[in-house]
């Protein structure tokens, strides 16, 4: 049976939730290439006139919401999430026409095999391709199962006639280019599926929270700053932007999830320990009691190979306690899928986090 609404907290507006949710992810934003995603909820924002936002000289996104504590308190707490995702960068434009790709975040190169991307040129727009081994087909080459996936052995074929480097040139297309991977959008039977539920999952957590404040007319009990940062996959997103008054930060970013793990794609979850070693002890208890106090099953968790802004802000010398919570992703860094469920737990947490002490 899917989450129904916590009596003891605002309405979540789960339409809009995933409304935006599918806009965001329709929203191309490999790390470096992610200004359209930050304009998008940068844009959302608008509509709540008490956040005020800014742009950091980095490309993120701060929104400050004062707390009941006033408009002139300073900021002591923060959540944060990211909206730049997994991409490539055009390495090489081959004598084929054909493009070699270095990555952009940390993937295994058979999760985006035979997948359609853009390539984002600097003057001409876009170009669509898909990304292939070079030997791909088993009727000419032998080993194909076999031979290994990396970025020297795939690469992309662009969809125009091209049968050189001069003529991909002619597309507008260089070295450096961005390319996004097509992210494939799905919802159904209150599954999402598609690219880059890390971390844009977690972007709309934090967006329908603050969407269920001011439609309630609420306030937090702390003022607020969130954090979109985009330069998370690779590894330094929320390593600096936040206000040196802060002394509590919640990261949201996705609980993965497979064999050894607690997590799962219908609750929220809580890493207490991840590549980076532990995250602060008593603000995940705080947040553990939270989500006893409110009803909201959670999972609690250790992610092994995987780090996050929070872990970022730490490396870069933030003193305050950190702790990080989020929806349960499948197949985390390939074809992901979350469910409703693990959304609305999650964004409730986030909700619970901001209204008490």
């Amino acid at each position: 049976m899917s989450r129904k609404h916590n009596p003891s907290l605002p309405t979540i507006d789960i339409p809009y939730m995933i409304d935006f949710l599918t806009r965001l992810l329709s929203t191309p934003s490999p790390t470096g290439f992610s200004s359209q995603a930050i304009a998008l909820v940068e844009k959302e924002l608008a509509a709540f006139p008490e956040v005020r936002t800014e742009r950091t000289l980095k490309g993120s996104l701060l929104a400050f919401f004062p707390g009941e504590d006033g408009s002139d308190a300073p900021t002591t707490r923060g959540l944060t999430a990211h909206v730049d995702t997994l991409g490539g960068m055009v390495r090489e434009i081959k004598a084929s026409g054909r493009l070699e790709l270095t990555s952009v975040g940390g993937f295994a190169w058979g999760s985006v095999e035979g997948e359609n991307c853009l390539i984002h040129t600097r003057e001409n727009g876009t170009v669509r391709g898909s990304l292939l081994p070079h030997k791909a087909s088993v009727h000419v080459y032998d080993n194909v199962r076999d031979d290994k996936r990396d970025a020297a052995a795939m690469e992309v074929r662009l969809d125009a006639k091209v049968a050189s480097a001069s003529e991909a040139r002619q597309l507008g297309i260089e070295v450096g280019d961005f390319v996004s991977f097509d992210p494939r959008v799905e919802v159904v039977n209150g599954f999402v599926k598609s690219r880059h539920l890390d971390d844009k999952a977690a972007v709309a957590n934090l967006l329908c929270a603050i969407k269920a404040l001011h439609d309630h007319n609420l306030k937090p009990r702390a003022s607020t700053c969130f954090l979109f940062s985009n330069f998370e996959e690779v590894g330094i997103g929320g390593s600096s932007d936040f206000p040196a008054s802060l002394e509590e930060l919640v990261a949201v970013d996705m609980a993965a999830i497979g064999d050894g793990q607690a997590s799962d794609e219908f609750h929220a979850s809580i890493c207490v320990k991840d590549g980076g070693g532990p995250y602060h002890h008593e603000l995940s208890n705080k947040l553990r009691d939270l989500a006893a106090a409110y009803d909201i099953p959670v999972k609690v968790d250790i992610y092994v190979h995987y780090s996050s802004d929070g872990k970022a802000y730490w490396r870069a010398g933030g003193h305050a306690a950190v702790a990080l919570i989020g929806p349960g992703v499948d197949s985390s860094h390939h074809y992901e899928r979350t469910h409703t469920d693990a959304l609305v737990d999650t964004t409730n947490w986030i909700l619970a986090y901001l209204l008490n002490n």
